[in-house]
């Protein structure tokens, strides 16, 4: 396709390439295409909400905070800082001209062939920005000026791009220090239940991280719960926890690296607690703290309701330097392998059988999902298994998610696609690609005479809509 020439994606893309599977796998995602989007899992600040102002440039909103985008430039030579992202010491902005990044992303568009993000980036500028050309060094001006004109509408402000997009719920992700006055605005904006928190602990529960001890000061603030001990701090993470229901939170969020769910003595975790203070615990103690503490956070969902999610396996931050310069979610996070069968043992022993519990498994190691992951959701009442995310939400290892999880763990064992994404405009088509996959392997079970018609528009609806609504509702 040149540059001059109309730019129409494929109606089908992503559909298999069997004609006959493909009539029907059409007729399965023409039953969800316009379904509305519950997206629970996600990391868009609510403060982009409150404000509710224009995105300034199509810089600012597809490429700075996207950082699949962004690691992918960078691997070809670009620093952060040319592409606008912010000085982690002062905020400072390296590359000021919006255009001149624009135009960086533009001329090296053929990097992103064969990727999840060229397929969510074509839906966005084809299909939600109906821009006529797809992005070139030849081009890139004309489209950053037809962008910046329609993200200066009405139609495209934040609260707007919800409606836009039939956003129905979206869950953030918020420290557990947040004070959440953003949700408090946006229940009074809204209505309660249209965007909502999600507790995320995982600074205070890591208690080698180089800021714990100003976090736990910080925590005793904003609960009102001096800590000063690990009965104290238990306290005060029960009351964060009451916070975030009470501002309509479905559920927890947990990023450790592995997924042990040891207890610890209290005694033991007193003694941790006290060296934590001092300055003096040892990475032995430390992971053997937040393993116990994943165990304390079940204990606790069973208590308060909040569904708990948890997505190790990921080695945050692994170039140092960059992490210095630019902070978190900059410094490459790289999947590692994790075990989970006799990891995850001891939570789903005290916990896994009990009707007040939800607990939801996500990794980027796709070789578990038929050992460990999928045997254990399939078994578990409390256990859903997450959809594939980051690394794995890409049209072939999706299908694979299918091929491999649900011979084992069936579909209803499942919570449902959650779209992680920092990048507004990606959302609808990170849903649609996942829709698509799951049309798509739903037609071969009907071609292959595994499934009837009717069953399979049922588990499509379910997939998209029920199932995730279900595993995040709140608890009656």
């Amino acid at each position: 396709m040149s540059d001059s020439t109309a730019w129409a994606i494929d109606p089908d893309r992503a559909l298999p390439a069997d004609p006959a599977t493909r009539s029907i796998a059409r007729e399965l995602y023409n039953a969800v295409s316009a379904l509305p989007i519950v997206s629970m899992h996600g990391h868009v600040e609510a403060e982009v909400f409150v404000d509710n102002e224009f995105f300034g440039n199509p810089a600012e909103l597809l490429v700075i905070p996207d950082h699949y985008l962004v690691r992918m430039l960078v691997s070809q030579g670009y620093s952060p800082a040319e592409l606008g992202v912010a000085s982690r010491q002062d905020g400072a902005v390296g590359e000021r001209d919006a255009r001149l990044i624009w135009r960086r992303f533009c001329e090296n568009w053929k990097l992103f062939r064969g990727t999840p993000t060229r397929y969510w980036l074509e839906h966005e500028l084809a299909v939600v920005f109906e821009t006529p050309l797809q992005p070139s060094a030849d081009n890139a001006d004309v489209l950053f000026d037809k962008l910046s004109a329609l993200l200066h509408t009405e139609a495209f402000r934040p609260r707007s791009i919800l409606d836009r997009f039939n956003v129905e719920i979206l869950a953030t992700t918020d420290s557990a220090l947040s004070d959440l006055s953003a949700h408090r605005k946006l229940s009074d904006a809204l209505g309660p239940g249209r965007i909502v928190p999600t507790f995320r602990p995982d600074s205070l529960l890591h208690i080698d991280h180089p800021s714990w001890q100003d976090e736990i000061r910080m925590l005793s603030e904003v609960s009102g719960v001096e800590v000063a001990d690990y009965a104290s701090f238990l306290a005060a993470l029960r009351q964060r926890r009451h916070a975030f229901v009470d501002a309509g939170a479905r559920a927890t969020d947990h990023g450790h690296l592995l997924a042990d769910t040891t207890p610890l003595p209290p005694e033991e975790a007193q003694r941790i607690f006290a060296a934590a203070a001092r300055g003096e615990v040892t990475a032995e103690e430390a992971q053997a703290f937040s393993g116990s503490m994943l165990y304390e956070m079940a204990r606790m969902s069973v208590e308060d309701g909040l569904v708990m999610q948890l997505h190790p396996g990921v080695l945050r931050n692994h170039c140092h330097s960059v992490y210095d310069s630019y902070g978190p979610d900059n410094g490459f996070d790289i999947p590692v392998g994790v075990e989970f069968t006799r990891s995850l043992r001891p939570l789903l022993e005290s916990f896994g059988m009990n009707k007040d519990f939800r607990f939801i498994a996500f990794t980027t190691d796709e070789t578990v999902y038929s050992r460990e992951l999928a045997p254990l959701a399939g078994c578990y009442p409390a256990m859903k298994l997450g959809a594939p995310w980051w690394f794995l939400d890409s049209p072939e290892q999706m299908r694979r998610f299918r091929e491999s999880a649900v011979e084992t763990a069936g579909f209803y064992n499942t919570s449902g696609f959650v779209d992680d994404t920092r990048a507004l405009a990606s959302i609808p088509a990170r849903h649609d690609l996942s829709r698509r996959i799951d049309a798509g392997y739903l037609a071969r079970l009907v071609a292959e005479g595994r499934l009837g018609m009717a069953e399979a528009v049922e588990t499509a609806v379910d997939l998209t809509y029920n199932l995730p609504l279900q595993s995040y509702a709140v608890r009656g």
